[in-house]
């Protein structure tokens, strides 16, 4: 007698087919992720140092614009990573 997880995998494989990566694609999703990290950590440390000073002048409404654009700067290369992560995924199927 099969469980309940089983069964639920069963119906989610027949739904929608678990992708298999070649070994290649792991290797290129492993780079695209390498490559993000250092452009994410890039950005921080460049920022981190204008938020850095800005707080050191007492420009507080700077620090939070910088502090704002930090994020959003992570945001978008996130987005971009999960988009070429999605793009490489589709060439399997």
């Amino acid at each position: 007698m099969k469980s309940a997880y089983e069964l639920a995998m069963e119906r989610l494989n027949k739904a929608a087919p678990a992708v298999k990566l070649t070994n290649a694609q792991k290797k290129q999703l492993a780079d695209l992720d390498s490559k993000y990290a250092a452009k994410t950590a890039g950005r921080e440390i460049a920022l981190k140092d204008e938020i850095t000073k800005a707080a050191q002048s007492g420009e507080v409404e700077k620090v939070e614009q910088l502090e704002q654009r930090l994020l959003n700067e992570r945001k978008k290369l996130q987005a971009e990573l999960e988009e070429k992560k999605e793009a490489l995924r589709r060439k399997t199927r």
